[in-house]
């Protein structure tokens, strides 16, 4: 049974992992015709509305007392705040910049854990990310040098702190269904980000181009609700440190779709910086744990 378990959530994390890479590439299309604020709002006020049907449909029930407040605040952090700070971020800094440091997600991840009490520190969780980061870094072939505006860089640092904390809230609230937190998470980011594309002076608009509609269909059915739906899954039955290894997986994903739809060419660096992110996964969260003994607990 609990290799069955282990199986499913393994395989969800795979599917995290797949789906979400092909995010960056919906967004890039929804950005060419929709203000960035606008369409994050419009992704997850959409994707909420399915999933709020979803709960009708299958008759549950709302969260009550600290978990709902629980749900609203994951939803204001893991949609809200970090989408309004990636979205600023990328305006401004190379997109590959932005990859590697998004990539600091697990470790972050795990010293937001380690402070609030649910994690002990592991070298190997430490270490896993560091190969995985450098994979990643060869792969987007970031820039060492050059001027990076000191507030484009402090929100994509901002993003990596919202996701790591929102992971780590997810582990500290009462357990709420995937399905629930998401649709109570995604109405509340929504309501943020519509707040801020007003503020922005956004134009609100539908879009008019097919591609648009193509990209705000996966973004909203495949980036969001099912994405995140598996995430959650994988997040309530691992560490959220362990959990968190999907942002260095997805960069992976996002340039060969990428190549594929939108034209981008393919390097050797990918070839290259692949195997150091597969390696650092597998060292810092895949890789089975010794078990503790009786001797240890002592």
């Amino acid at each position: 049974m609990q290799r069955t378990e282990d199986r499913l959530t393994l395989a969800a994390f795979a599917a995290v992992s797949l789906l979400a890479g092909g995010n960056a590439v919906g967004v890039r299309f929804s950005n060419r015709e929709l203000d960035p604020l606008w369409g994050a709002a419009l992704r997850f006020g959409v994707s909420s509305l399915v999933l709020l049907a979803v709960m009708g449909l299958r008759r549950m029930s709302f969260p009550r007392g600290r978990a709902l407040a629980g749900a609203a605040l994951f939803g204001v952090l893991n949609f809200g705040v970090t989408s309004a700070l990636a979205y600023y971020a990328f305006v401004h800094i190379h997109a590959g910049l932005g990859q590697t440091v998004l990539s600091l997600t697990p470790l972050a991840t795990l010293l937001l854990a380690v402070a609030q009490g649910l994690e002990r520190f592991r070298a190997a969780a430490a270490f896993g990310t560091v190969l995985a980061t450098a994979g990643v870094a060869v792969i987007s072939r970031t820039p060492l040098t050059g001027d990076v505006p000191v507030l484009s860089f402090l929100a994509i640092l901002g993003s990596v702190l919202g996701f790591a904390q929102a992971t780590v809230l997810v582990r500290r609230l009462p357990e709420v269904h995937p399905v629930t937190m998401n649709a109570v998470g995604m109405s509340a980011g929504s309501v943020l980000l519509l707040a801020g594309s007003a503020a922005a002076g956004d134009t609100w608009r539908l879009p008019d181009r097919t591609a648009t509609w193509w990209a705000l269909a996966y973004l909203v059915v495949v980036g969001s609700v099912l994405t995140f739906v598996l995430y959650l899954f994988v997040v309530h039955r691992w560490d959220a440190s362990r959990a968190a290894y999907v942002f260095v997986v997805i960069p992976v994903v996002t340039i060969v779709l990428s190549a594929w739809l939108d034209a981008e060419p393919l390097t050797a660096s990918l070839l290259l910086g692949t195997p150091l992110i597969l390696l650092g996964v597998y060292v810092g969260a895949l890789r089975r744990r010794p078990r503790r003994t009786a001797q240890d607990v002592r």
